[in-house]
C-alpha cells in the first residue's frame, strides 16, 4: 500500500473551456433576453407639435375707376359738346358714357378713320340696376384695328326709354340688339327687324331683367306649349 495521498476528484466541467458570453448552451438554443419592464403611467408617443399657420395676405387694395384723359376724350369734347358725360379707365379698360341724343353721330366719327378707326363691334349688351332711375346700360364693345384699341361705350335707359339703333353703323347690331331686346326688352329705334332672336316669340317677359321671375315665367310657357307640369 502506498503512503502517497490521492488526487481530490475534478469537479464537474473542470478542464473545459467556459462558454462565451451569450453563446447558447450545448445542446440548448437561446432565449431572448426579456423585454424591459414597462414604465408605469407612460403612454404612447406623442405627435410633432403642428407648424404655426402662415399669416395671412393682406387684403389686396381696391382698384376703382380713374378719370381718363386722353387725346380722344379731348377731341369729342371739342366736336360734341355735352356728348359725354364721363370718360373713365378701370383695369386698363377705358369706357365713355354716352348721351343717346349723340350715339350715332359720335359712332360714326369713331368708326371714321379721323375718329380712331373704330370698324368692329366686338358686342352690344346690356345690364339691369332696377335701383337707378335710369336702370339699363347698354354697353358697346369697339375695336380699332388700326389703333389695336378697345373702347367701350355706355348709353344709359330709363324703362321703356327707346334707344337709336347702330345697325347703320356696324351691321352686326343687327343681332345684338335682337338679343339685348329679346333679354332685357329694351327697344331700338331704327332696327331693320327688331323681334326675339332666342326665345320664341309667345314667351311672356324678359329673362335678364332683375324682376323677371324665372320659376314662373319658364313653368308657364312649358305647362301651355309641351304640357308638362314642373316638376315632371
Amino acid at each position: 500500500m502506498s503512503d502517497e495521498p490521492k488526487a481530490p476528484p475534478e469537479a464537474p466541467g473542470a478542464g473545459e473551456t467556459p462558454a462565451k458570453p451569450g453563446a447558447p448552451a450545448e445542446g440548448g438554443q437561446s432565449k431572448p433576453s426579456a423585454a424591459p419592464p414597462h414604465t408605469a403611467g407612460a403612454g404612447p408617443p406623442k405627435p410633432a407639435a403642428s407648424p404655426p399657420k402662415p399669416a395671412a395676405p393682406a387684403p389686396k387694395p381696391v382698384v376703382k375707376p380713374e378719370p381718363w384723359s386722353s387725346p380722344l376724350v379731348d377731341e369729342l369734347h371739342k366736336r360734341f359738346p355735352g356728348a359725354l358725360s364721363d370718360a373713365l379707365i378701370f383695369r386698363n379698360q377705358p369706357s365713355m358714357t354716352v348721351a343717346k341724343e349723340s350715339l350715332i353721330a359720335l359712332s360714326e366719327h369713331l368708326k371714321s378713320q379721323e375718329g380712331g378707326g373704330y370698324t368692329l363691334l366686338t358686342d352690344e349688351t346690356a345690364v339691369d340696376y332696377p335701383k337707378r332711375p335710369k336702370r339699363f346700360e347698354i354697353i358697346y364693345q369697339l375695336y380699332s384695328f388700326k389703333l389695336n384699341h378697345r373702347l367701350r361705350l355706355k348709353v344709359l335707359a330709363a324703362e321703356g326709354e327707346r334707344i337709336p339703333s347702330v345697325v347703320r353703323v356696324w351691321p352686326t347690331a343687327n343681332w345684338l340688339e335682337r338679343e339685348v331686346y329679346d333679354m332685357f326688352g329694351i327697344e331700338y329705334e331704327g332696327h331693320p327687324d327688331l323681334k326675339r332672336i332666342l326665345l320664341p316669340d309667345e314667351w311672356t317677359g324678359h329673362p335678364l331683367r332683375k324682376d323677371y321671375d324665372i320659376l314662373k315665367q319658364d313653368d308657364a310657357w312649358v305647362q301651355a306649349n309641351l304640357h308638362i307640369k314642373s316638376g315632371q
